[in-house]
């Protein structure tokens, strides 16, 4: 792994409530639609106040309080949609500069002024982000390059606003990085050890806990999985 960058700034801090959006013949809602504001927001342990998501089944809860987006990964997907793109538009709730999905481990705590979180898990990417772009592939694309982003849980409670210093004040010792934690879920899906060593993250949230549990407990079964030396 890359030398890791201790610091970053809150570029934008990107809010919204759930909105109707068409999807086939019907309309859903949907928190995806961001505007940056200026504005300081309280952030409880369930996100941000004036934040909002429309499927609260699959997104949101304190292992979700705070989706989070890279600055760097922008550039790509400008050129890849071939349009302009105001933070926010991955429907991020937090866009920081510096880092990437190979700079924070699962389990990293970062202080952030009067607020204090955890990474949790990468993010996955649903539908709806291809309906907010009109690009029904563009989940799987994400998934498979990796440029997923990332949750943070909360950990103290407080407010924060666009221009905060995020930084890294204890480093997890597993080193499970959002980028190895993407490649287990998505691309070698029968790395038994990678599995194993992912489960071992006590501070990787319970969905991932569950799914991952689910899979590896398949691959013994079928005795599939590769070396799991």
């Amino acid at each position: 792994m890359a030398q890791i960058i201790a610091e970053a700034s809150l570029v934008a801090l990107n809010v919204g409530k759930p909105v109707p959006i068409a999807h086939g013949s019907k309309e859903i809602l949907s928190g995806i639609f961001k505007k940056s504001s200026e504005m300081a927001h309280t952030l409880t342990f369930t996100g941000l106040n004036g934040d909002g998501q429309g499927d609260l089944v699959n997104h949101g809860g304190p292992d979700k309080a705070v989706c989070v987006y890279f600055e760097q990964r922008y550039s790509y997907w400008r050129e890849q949609l071939e349009k302009p793109l105001e933070y926010g538009a991955f429907g991020e709730n937090f866009t920081l500069s510096n880092w990437t999905e190979d700079d924070l481990c699962i389990g990293d705590i970062v202080a952030a002024g009067e607020v204090v979180l955890q990474v949790s898990q990468p993010r996955q990417p649903c539908f709806k982000l291809g309906l907010r772009h009109q690009q029904p592939e563009l989940p799987g694309h994400v998934q498979r390059n990796g440029y997923t982003g990332f949750y943070f849980r909360v950990l103290q409670e407080g407010k924060i606003k666009a221009g905060t210093t995020f930084a890294i004040t204890h480093k997890h010792p597993a080193r499970k990085s959002i980028a190895e934690a993407n490649r287990v879920m998505y691309i070698d899906k029968e790395d038994v050890q990678g599995i194993r060593e992912l489960l071992e993250v006590e501070e990787l949230a319970a969905s991932w806990q569950q799914q991952l549990g689910k899979r590896l407990a398949k691959l013994m079964n079928e005795g599939q999985g590769g070396n799991t030396d």
